[in-house]
């Protein structure tokens, strides 16, 4: 499987993919984004079987992302995972169609919680 990860800062992408590791998930390919509009690319020209994405990034966020990926019929499997994990956020990000939002800070069983059913 192909995995995406979206978030403007280069050392929580590489936590994130450190942390899919640790959770077992390090044998899939792993795709990096720099903000929402480079993952709105990616997705396109890498066809990922899954989006994980920070909510906050500069030209799209997160939560933009997913909207017009959703807009443009894309229905990718989307999580997010951020350093915010309000009620409203979490209700935004399931009304518009996100699988789960990880908040930071996050361990591998998180991610092996949130992914277990969906990667092996």
């Amino acid at each position: 499987m192909k995995i995406l990860i979206a978030d403007d800062s280069k050392v929580m992408r590489q936590i994130v993919l450190r942390t899919m590791r640790q959770a077992g998930f390090g044998h899939h390919d792993f795709v990096e984004a720099v903000d929402g509009a480079d993952a709105l690319d990616k997705v396109a020209a890498e066809a990922p079987d899954l989006v994980l994405s920070d909510w906050n990034m500069p030209n799209k966020t997160g939560i933009e992302l997913l909207r017009a990926l959703r807009g443009g019929g894309n229905e990718v499997p989307f999580g997010f995972v951020t350093s915010e994990g309000s009620e409203d956020m979490r209700g935004a990000a399931q009304a518009a169609g996100a699988m789960f939002l990880i908040a930071k800070p996050f361990t591998a069983e998180h991610f092996e919680s949130a992914l277990s059913g969906m990667l092996s």
